[in-house]
């Protein structure tokens, strides 16, 4: 009599998830989607546009830790639940780019986490400080005022604040648009998959 192979035992297999599964697949990268898209595109730009510069900062440093760290748990728990029904020796092209995608989403999450958006923050808190102290900051709208032009002119440390804060900025934002083209590409290829509405 033969006794079960132990090989066959161990080979991977790509497993379908439940409906529950997917279900919360889509939820969390549709939420995630949504949420950088609202964030990004609608919220940034009306509340700057509408409300004093420090207001407006004052609201994004407090909103911005739970956008991110929202935006990486849904990253987190969308590769993981990605990779743990698509075993790495089974993955097909499309696959392992989806993997890739999912993981990149996740490492610039995380960067802008624990690093770039906090960064951001506490140069804002700082350059703010620099202002109120020059009596600027209640001007409504995004642009530079004439006033804070001259200020970055004339104070070494504010214009290396300025300088710090166009950099971390810029940096924090190219992260956000990557997640935002991540999670884009993986509902594309869930919604090449879809096999009715």
């Amino acid at each position: 009599m033969e006794g079960p192979n132990p090989s066959q035992d161990t080979v991977p297999s790509d497993t379908e998830p439940s409906n529950t599964v997917k279900l919360l697949h889509l939820v969390l990268l549709s939420t995630s989607w949504g949420m950088q898209l609202w964030v990004t595109c609608v919220a940034g730009f009306v509340m700057g546009s509408h409300l004093p510069r420090h207001t407006f900062g004052f609201i994004q440093r407090e909103l911005f830790p739970y956008y991110f760290h929202i935006g990486s748990a849904c990253a987190f728990l969308n590769l993981t639940l990605f990779a743990m029904h698509h075993p790495s020796e089974l993955l097909s092209d499309e696959q392992t780019i989806q993997i890739i995608v999912f993981f990149i989403c996740v490492a610039a999450s995380v960067l802008n986490t624990q690093w770039f958006g906090q960064v951001t923050s506490d140069i804002v808190a700082d350059m703010h400080l620099v202002e109120r102290s020059h009596g600027l900051g209640q001007e409504v709208g995004l642009a530079t005022s004439k006033s804070c032009r001259e200020l970055r002119a004339s104070n070494p440390s504010y214009r290396r604040l300025c300088q710090q804060f166009a950099l971390y900025h810029a940096l924090s934002s190219l992260c956000n648009l990557c997640c935002i083209a991540c999670n884009g590409v993986s509902l594309y290829y869930l919604a090449t998959r879809l096999s009715a509405l």
